[in-house]
């Protein structure tokens, strides 16, 4: 397959390139500052881009099997969590404009719920310092659920905690709720969450739907 992954430089970017490329398939990378990526490979090229810009979007997608957005607000700059929202709306036309159904959203867990009717994001114990991009995250799943309509979307939230780790090919799935071991935990790691990333652009399980997975 021939796919786009924006927010190339990010931790969870670039472990999604990584596993796109072992799995044989031909990656564009794109990011606001390509430099901090020193990535070489046969099937992989990085261009400059700008994810909130529609026209932008097409220009670097067209041509592409699937597109993945693992965008978010840069901490070095202290970016509006916002821009995920943006980015949100700028993809689903952008896509449109290229004729490029596809996609695959990186998103957040904080709206994932731990009870009927109530969200990690509004328990006691989430950090106050999470809560702007877990509320811009949640705005953003909104956005295509309403206006993703014409596109083949999945919206992947990750465990409560997703950090660098070691690739074990293991994860279990739900869809709204958050998952949890028998410690009542929830982790993953970024290596196995790009693996069950690219599990489902390889095999569409969860089209126009979020998922979850975790340990």
């Amino acid at each position: 397959m021939k796919i786009v992954v924006f927010g190339a430089t990010g931790g969870i970017g670039q472990r999604l390139i990584q596993e796109a490329l072992n799995r044989g398939h031909e990656v564009k990378g794109v990011a606001r500052r390509p430099e901090r990526l020193a990535l070489s490979h046969p099937r992989f090229s990085l261009e400059a881009g700008n994810v909130l810009d529609p026209a932008d979007v097409a220009r670097l997608v067209g041509g592409s099997d699937v597109v993945i957005s693992a965008v978010g607000p840069a901490r070095d700059r202290e970016e509006d969590p916002a821009m995920v929202v943006q980015a949100a709306q700028a993809l689903i036309e952008g896509l449109k404009r290229a004729g490029v159904k596809r996609l695959v959203v990186v998103g957040g867990a904080g709206s994932l719920e731990v009870a009927p009717g109530v969200r990690l994001m509004d328990t006691p114990g989430f950090p106050a310092g999470w809560r702007p991009i877990a509320t811009a995250a949640a705005e953003a799943l909104e956005v295509y659920r309403r206006q993703g309509a014409d596109l083949d979307w999945t919206y992947l939230s990750p465990a409560a905690f997703i950090e660098p780790g070691q690739r074990t090919g293991r994860y279990r799935v739900g869809t709204e709720q958050l998952v949890t071991d028998e410690q009542g935990e929830s982790r993953i790691s970024m290596e196995d969450y790009a693996v069950a990333l690219l599990d489902e652009v390889e095999q569409p399980r969860f089209v126009r739907q979020r998922f979850t997975v975790a340990y």
